[in-house]
């Protein structure tokens, strides 16, 4: 019985509605969600969580030199640094770093920081989040 409850439960929530769905403000009417197309492109895009943030960075000599510990979005909301944090053990001596986004390259599965070395990442200047 709970199995038919959960899948009936699942077809209503996955059944798309006959109208859109707007929001009820003053004056105008807002789109929520995305688009049936646009699901596609969700689906097939990159998540942040799950690809990125933790992964290791390596340099072009395959040597990992730190990892991923956060993405920097721009005002026009596309990727503008990565934060690598290179040495450290769990997260205490580590040092953190901007990274320009356009520097950090995909090879064969694996994020590649050209010319990098742990060495050069620790004389950068260390990020740290602004007070607010």
């Amino acid at each position: 019985m709970r199995h038919v409850l959960y899948a009936a439960m699942t077809a209503v929530l996955l059944t798309p509605a006959a109208s859109s769905l707007y929001a009820q403000t003053a004056g105008s009417t807002t789109t929520i969600g995305v688009s049936v197309v646009e699901m596609n492109d969700v689906i097939n895009g990159w998540s942040v969580q799950r690809q990125l943030l933790g992964q290791s960075v390596y340099n072009d000599k395959d040597e990992k030199i730190g990892k991923i510990e956060d993405i920097i979005l721009n005002k026009e909301r596309s990727a503008s640094y990565g934060i690598v944090s290179t040495g450290g053990f769990l997260g205490l001596g580590a040092h953190d770093v901007a990274v320009p986004a356009n520097q950090l390259q995909l090879k064969n599965e694996r994020l590649v920081l050209p010319g990098a070395s742990k060495e050069k990442l620790r004389a950068l200047p260390t990020f740290e989040y602004a007070r607010r």
